[in-house]
C-alpha cells in the first residue's frame, strides 16, 4: 500500500523564499519513496511524501517551522493512493 502525506504551510509576510528554503533543506530520518515540493500564491509551500506503509504506519514528517517564519499552523493531511496516471 503506498501513501501520501501532505504538509502545507504559508510563509509569514515577505518571508515565501526563506520558508521554501527551509521546507527544502529538512532531512527525515528515512527517505520517502517520492518527495516534491511545490510554491502556491499566497507564499505557500507543499511538500508531498509518499511512502511504502500502511494508512495508519507511524512515518516522518516535516516538522513545525519556527513561529516567525510562518502565519499559521502547519496544515498535514494523509492520503491513501488510489491510481496512478
Amino acid at each position: 500500500m503506498t501513501v501520501a502525506l501532505m504538509w502545507e504551510a504559508r510563509a509569514s509576510e515577505g518571508r515565501g523564499e526563506d520558508l521554501l528554503a527551509w521546507a527544502r533543506a529538512q532531512e527525515l530520518p528515512r527517505e520517502p519513496l517520492r518527495r516534491e515540493t511545490f510554491r502556491a500564491p499566497q507564499d505557500r509551500v507543499l511538500v508531498l511524501t509518499w511512502w511504502d506503509a500502511p494508512f495508519d504506519a507511524e512515518l516522518p514528517e516535516l516538522p513545525e517551522p519556527d513561529g516567525e517564519l510562518i502565519a499559521r499552523a502547519v496544515h498535514r493531511w494523509r492520503f491513501d493512493s488510489v491510481a496512478v496516471g
